[in-house]
């Protein structure tokens, strides 16, 4: 599907941003690649699993919907529950006297109101350069810091607060590979106090997601604090951020074989297979899946990358609002799924959703070992559905996915099988989580793998 096209036949998901369905159901964020038909299409609508990334910063699987066919208006058995807002919108377009009404305004205003009522902060109206914006995300690419976000509570606890303040703080999931976030110091778990010295207090994540990015070459300024200590300033310089999804290398003299996977875009998806192929067309039978740092991407996606390790079974299953349970299977042709071939999934807290995904089913279904810290915990599937008349759109929370065993891991996370605690000043060039995954893989110590990779 290409995400700019709302009304392409298959689905998919999108600063970036952590954070997790499409085609089949699903932050934060990215791309297509040929349709697949299916169970999960959603027509005009896109499902996505992730953490609102790019334009949310860290989206975690996210799907297009379709835009219902029906046109009720208002329903006959609510005409007495609707009667207040039709007397209310009446006044305003034939009474108000300040000036000419913009009803275009009325309307986007009234559905905006609708959505935010519900206090989710995956859930929201875009207006319709929001909305483009948000899809330009959703395809890998966007101008802002390259950060992926989430919220917490003030006791650093993970929770859905939906108005930011001293209970519900933007705290950064991710800094995106090689972005201005990163390169100025940002690191996952800064808590983002201000924005160009305003406070963030009273605004919801989108609104705060917006002070954030902006053109290429601008600078802005972020009041963070780490690790309880005092505020700090962090000056980062905007750029056009393009996410690139899979690194493949070779580790421990060639005999295992390393793929890291940023985001969950059909088109990432699909090279990731690829990279595995070549590790296991080169004979390699132990393999280590980096999912750190992923806020998640398109169902289809994470199905994609499940079923590159699991022949039969459900990689997932969707709980829809009524409480339907419908299990997403393992794609046919699986080129990793021979159980000779052993594989480490490496996940940390900011790991999301579609990554969640993936590094559930493998360890649902024994299929790996989880190594590292437990991920982030998002455990729903946003869609977003483009209105009429250029309206704009909105995503919203449509469903909650569970593992092959329906875990609900949402505010939970997956607890890695071998925890690896990361001291908070690793020097440069070193790698605790790799390294002991690849001395799981093989028995000896490992040398410092990171160092090899940066050269």
């Amino acid at each position: 599907m290409n995400p700019l096209d709302p009304t392409a036949p298959d689905s998919a998901w999108p600063e970036t941003s952590v954070e997790p369905a499409t085609d089949a159901p699903a932050p934060i964020i990215p791309v297509g690649s040929p349709p697949r038909r299916g169970r999960f299409v959603f027509g005009a609508a896109i499902v996505l699993v992730a953490v609102l990334a790019g334009s949310a910063l860290f989206l975690s699987g996210y799907s297009v919907g379709r835009r219902t066919a029906e046109q009720p208006g208002t329903p006959a058995a609510l005409e007495t529950e609707f009667q207040p807002f039709w007397d209310a919108y009446q006044a305003v377009t034939e009474r108000y006297a300040g000036g000419e009404i913009d009803r275009k305004a009325l309307i986007e205003g009234a559905i905006k109101g609708m959505i935010e009522a519900i206090g989710d902060p995956y859930s929201s109206y875009l207006t319709s350069q929001e909305y483009r914006d948000s899809l330009q995300g959703i395809s890998g690419q966007f101008e802002g810091i390259g950060a992926e976000i989430g919220t917490r509570a003030g006791d650093g606890s993970p929770t859905d607060c939906s108005t930011l303040g001293p209970d519900c703080r933007l705290v950064i999931i991710a800094p995106i590979d090689g972005s201005p976030a990163l390169k100025a110091g940002l690191r996952a778990g800064d808590l983002v106090l201000a924005v160009d010295g305003s406070t963030l207090d009273g605004l919801s994540i989108d609104e705060a997601r917006d002070r954030i990015r902006g053109k290429k070459g601008t600078t802005v300024i972020l009041t963070v604090v780490r690790d309880g200590g005092p505020p700090t300033d962090i000056s980062i310089v905007r750029d056009v951020i393009t996410q690139r999804e899979v690194i493949s290398e070779e580790l421990a003299d060639g005999t295992i074989g390393y793929v890291r996977l940023t985001g969950f875009s059909d088109a990432g998806a699909k090279a990731f297979v690829e990279a595995v192929q070549a590790h296991v067309d080169a004979g390699r039978s132990r393999l280590i899946v980096d999912l750190r740092g992923n806020p998640g991407g398109f169902v289809t996606a994470a199905r994609t990358v499940a079923s590159t390790f699991i022949a039969t079974g459900p990689v997932f299953w969707e709980e829809d609002s009524k409480g339907k349970q419908t299990p997403t299977t393992a794609e046919e042709g699986g080129v990793a799924t021979d159980a000779s071939i052993e594989i480490i999934v490496l996940i940390d807290r900011g790991s999301a959703s579609a990554s969640e995904i993936v590094a559930g089913a493998l360890q649902d279904t024994g299929r790996a070992r989880l190594v590292g810290e437990t991920s982030f915990g998002k455990g729903t599937v946003q869609q977003w559905t483009p209105l009429e008349n250029d309206n704009g759109g909105f995503r919203l929370t449509v469903a909650r996915w569970l593992t092959p065993d329906k875990r609900w891991i949402h505010h939970i996370g997956l607890e890695p099988d071998v925890p690896v605690e990361v001291p908070t000043d690793v020097p440069a060039g070193s790698d605790p989580v790799l390294d002991r995954a690849v001395e799981l893989l093989t028995g000896t110590a490992a040398q410092p793998l990171l160092l090899q990779r940066a050269a």
